[in-house]
């Protein structure tokens, strides 16, 4: 079971349409079994139920769950995967010591991978869908996996099993999703 978590700033909200279900409908398509919970609902948050967790995207001005970060530092002791995609990454980023600052994309864009790994495969450029006004600074533990420090595109903790992206593969990168839920 994959847990999806939904940081957008309302449970039930209409950016949960565009942000959570269509990464739910790629995992199901794929055979995977999903929850989806709000991340207000995480004070009863078992993470060892889950045998992957993924903290989806919000709507481009919503950034509501970065006043919540302290929410989030379960994720420091977790041993569940866990994938940061977009404001998750930001979260990830965040609860381990990164800095969330001004990052505006909006659209497709060249991404080099410059580090092999599970996710993302060997080094290359590949394109991907970016809406976001905020990014991530890459947080000490963590390796680069594309872009640069400054602007961290993709990152993997050194030891934990946690992993972030700042643009949305459920809009043209799904084989993303499914390496993360075969890992």
């Amino acid at each position: 079971m994959i847990l999806l978590v939904d940081l957008c700033i309302e449970k039930d909200s209409l950016s949960k349409y565009e942000f959570v279900h269509p990464i739910a409908d790629t995992l199901e398509r794929s055979g995977f079994s999903v929850e989806i919970w709000h991340y207000s609902e995480l004070a009863r948050l078992m993470p060892e139920k889950f045998d992957k967790i993924i903290l989806c995207g919000t709507a481009l001005k919503d950034n509501y769950y970065a006043e919540h970060i302290n929410s989030f530092f379960w994720i420091k002791c977790c041993s569940t995967p866990v994938l940061g995609i977009c404001a998750g990454m930001q979260v990830i980023g965040s609860v381990f010591g990164g800095r969330i600052v001004s990052q505006q994309a909006i659209g497709l864009e060249a991404i080099e991978i410059i580090r092999a790994s599970a996710l993302l495969g060997e080094p290359r450029t590949i394109e991907g869908y970016h809406l976001h006004n905020f990014g991530v600074t890459l947080p000490d533990d963590f390796l680069l996996l594309a872009g640069c420090d400054e602007h961290a595109e993709a990152f993997k903790h050194k030891i934990l099993p946690i992993y972030g992206i700042i643009f949305h593969p459920e809009v043209r990168n799904s084989w993303i999703l499914e390496h993360f839920a075969n890992l």
